[in-house]
């Protein structure tokens, strides 16, 4: 609160109004005292102490000044959410640049994101095989009373053994921490032909896991580039290389649960979407909240190719991805 020695209105005060105003004015936001006090000490009423602070506010000679502490942006937030059309937009501080920093920093954002924002009553949905979201699992506080009924895996989280256990526990300790139901796709994300796929998507309980999809309030994503994450690639869900090059000719920059688009955000579509166990684009699109937790220079075209597509309508990412995403035009961002 800054407090002035002028004066100013549309009906200037008189000087003996101007005074006792700053006066009051100084005594009331910089010494601290209560309007009680300031009226005996002056001799004058609570009632036109109040009057005199609306006064001095009205006038000019009190003004709201917000600072914001180190490590908050909520300049570069509100860009992001004016140019994107984000609902909200959370930026952090990196440690580093390396990848691993990155995500321990965004996982503690989007924990605390999260434990402030989850009010009851919700069904969540979480994608598999992020290190962003397991570095956000792991921060998460148990609430005091539950806060989702259950929290259902988004992709199959079936993989290679020595990682399937990082899906597991991605689901497990999100439920633990909200109170919900863990419920897990019991496949891979990934298998080998549409045939193949449509025998387990008729299976009674990925059918259920399916339709419970259509009922979700929020989900938690993480961003992909097309190259796959080091956890993504050992977990052996991922596209082949020869797939890659597909949907590389096909413009893809990035996904969302296997969904992949181009740098616009529109949907890349290709036979290899009916080998993908998951949520489907326009069930992922329904669901109210989309949460994306990603950031790191390895994955702007990603990042701005999920915010245009309105594949994630909040986003939790890093200082330096967040000033490039207001920056930069999406043909540097491609050759990024």
């Amino acid at each position: 609160m800054t407090v002035k020695g002028g004066r100013g209105s549309r009906r200037p005060p008189t000087d003996e109004q101007s005074r006792l105003m700053v006066k009051v004015a100084r005594m009331y936001h910089e010494d601290g005292r209560k309007q009680a006090q300031i009226a005996d000490e002056l001799h004058i009423t609570q009632a036109r102490v109040s009057r005199l602070l609306r006064r001095a506010v009205d006038a000019g000679i009190v003004k709201t000044v917000v600072t914001s502490p180190a490590g908050v942006h909520t300049e570069l937030e509100d860009e992001l959410q004016r140019q994107y059309g984000l609902t909200e937009a959370v930026v952090v501080d990196a440690m580093s640049a390396e990848e691993r920093d990155v995500a321990g920093d965004l996982g503690a954002a989007a924990a605390a994101y999260l434990e402030s924002t989850l009010l009851g009553n919700e069904s969540i949905g979480i994608s598999s095989w992020s290190a962003n979201l397991l570095a956000t699992a792991a921060r998460m506080r148990p609430t005091s009373t539950p806060v989702a009924n259950e929290v259902v895996q988004l992709v199959g989280g079936v993989g290679d053994p020595g990682v399937q256990v990082e899906a597991n526990r991605l689901l497990t300790t999100i439920a633990s921490a909200t109170g919900g139901t863990p419920i897990f796709v019991p496949a891979p994300g990934l298998i080998g032909s549409a045939e193949a796929k449509q025998s387990l998507m008729s299976d009674p309980v990925i059918a259920r896991v399916s339709e419970l999809w259509s009922k979700l309030t929020t989900a938690i994503v993480g961003i992909g580039a097309l190259e796959p994450s080091p956890l993504l690639r050992q977990s052996g869900n991922v596209f082949s290389e020869e797939d890659q090059d597909t949907l590389r000719g096909l413009g893809a920059v990035g996904d969302v649960c296997y969904r992949f688009f181009d740098a616009s955000g529109v949907l890349v579509e290709s036979e290899l979407d009916e080998r993908v166990i998951g949520i489907a684009p326009d069930q992922l699109m329904a669901i109210p909240r989309r949460i994306g937790v990603a950031g790191g220079v390895r994955k702007l075209a990603a990042l701005r190719g999920a915010l245009l597509g309105g594949w994630v309508n909040v986003l939790v990412t890093d200082t330096a991805a967040a000033r490039r995403l207001v920056e930069t035009s999406v043909a540097e961002l491609t050759d990024a």
